[in-house]
């Protein structure tokens, strides 16, 4: 098998063990967030307090995006990439502290908070990274196959989180909550080590670097497709994060494995059409603007039909109309992350793909704050139709996005 791998091209090496690094720490974020959220409910910590636990791993995000870019760009994506996964198994060393050894300010929730903020900041970095190194790694030209490798690497990640919830679950069964998390960091240690020693030192690694004040894009089809993902992002989690699963307690009465088993399984479908992207929009053709609002214009669709429908058959409406978001949505990730790593420069690409991803992660945090006040206030109706209007934005704003003409693969 080695022998295989080593006759394989340099870039198709170097693709691969980004995807297993990405792999790796994905199915590491993932069941760190079941863990925490079983393991601290069974403590006795209120929704609230869990949920709370969460807050600064989301707003991180838009800072860690905005600046990892800039990172990445001046020491070079390896670098960035590796200090995602050296940061994580810091974040994980941090659990196994005992309480009783933390002063007293810090114990409990704010050390958690502190925790999760730091694998916050190492998921962005180490997504940012590898979104980034696959620009580098496809001949120029081949937009058909860089489509491809985006949608592979994006569908993957997001199927392998849905696993992560599983495995944290299993885990926390299996070894209790101190065992799963050293068993976690000690994997991910390993996966670390051999990165830094095969990862390509100069990739994505500018040659003029950049100064501090070039984080923001120059690019109008890069803001263009910012300003998209934000309200697309914002459309999906103001009815997902908050409203969906205590819609699904509340009214149909599931407890909290059944909720949480269901939302496991539709991020796996979710990642499975992700990674088939390709084969669904055409794949004699790499997608331009106009395919991204053909695609956003379908899915504001869905939201606006559950609304209308939700009081009328609230369980086939809700739980067959999630399926249809989940697939739509799903295409319209992928291609949204091979636009941007299509539009991105050549020369400092991380600077391109983090500023988009600030704008992803900014539509996150929008979409959960109001996600929670909107279903509070006026419900799950309410909710869906806010999510129509912000994937109508997403449509107007996806009208400005260039068009060519067929690129072959």
């Amino acid at each position: 098998m080695l022998a295989a791998l080593a006759r394989l091209p340099l870039a198709v090496r170097q693709y691969l063990l980004i995807t297993a690094n990405y792999w790796s720490f994905t199915l590491t974020d993932g069941a760190l967030r079941m863990l925490v959220v079983l393991h601290f409910h069974a403590l006795g910590y209120s929704p609230l307090a869990i949920a709370m636990l969460f807050l600064f791993y989301e707003i991180f995000g838009v800072v860690t995006n905005l600046l990892g870019g800039w990172l990445g760009a001046r020491l070079g994506l390896n670098r960035t990439m590796n200090l995602g996964l050296a940061l994580q198994i810091v974040a994980l060393g941090m659990l196994l502290v005992p309480a009783a050894s933390l002063p007293q300010l810090l114990a409990g929730v704010p050390w958690v908070m502190a925790a999760q903020a730091l694998s916050g900041i190492a998921k962005d970095l180490n997504k940012l990274s590898a979104k980034s190194a696959i620009k580098l790694l496809v001949p120029k030209g081949a937009e058909g196959k860089l489509y491809q490798w985006v949608a592979l690497l994006t569908g993957s990640k997001n199927a392998l989180k849905g696993v992560g919830f599983f495995l944290g679950g299993a885990l926390l069964a299996l070894l209790g909550f101190e065992g799963a998390i050293a068993s976690m960091a000690l994997v991910l240690s390993l996966v670390w080590l051999f990165s830094l020693v095969m990862l390509k030192q100069t990739l994505g690694k500018a040659k003029n670097k950049p100064k501090f004040s070039e984080i923001f894009s120059k690019s109008r089809s890069v803001n263009i497709l910012s300003a998209a993902r934000l309200c697309l992002f914002a459309a999906r989690d103001v009815w997902f994060v908050v409203a969906l699963p205590v819609y699904l307690a509340d009214s149909f009465g599931w407890d909290h494995w059944a909720v949480g088993g269901f939302l496991a399984l539709w991020v796996i479908a979710y990642g499975v059409v992700q990674a088939l992207a390709p084969r669904m929009t055409g794949r004699a053709a790499a997608p331009d603007g106009r395919a991204a609002w053909f695609w956003v214009s379908l899915l504001a669709l869905v939201p606006a039909l559950i609304a209308l429908t939700l009081g009328l058959a609230p369980m086939p409406s809700l739980l067959g109309g999630l399926l249809l978001f989940g697939a739509l949505f799903a295409i319209n990730s992928s291609l949204h992350s091979y636009l941007i790593v299509s539009y991105a420069s050549d020369e400092g690409v991380s600077l391109d793909v983090g500023f988009y991803y600030m704008a992803n992660a900014m539509g996150r945090l929008l979409g959960t704050l109001l996600s929670g006040w909107v279903f509070q206030v006026w419900g799950m109706t309410a909710c869906l139709w806010i999510s129509c209007g912000l994937l109508v934005v997403t449509s107007v704003i996806s009208l400005r996005l260039p068009r060519r003409s067929v690129i072959p693969g």
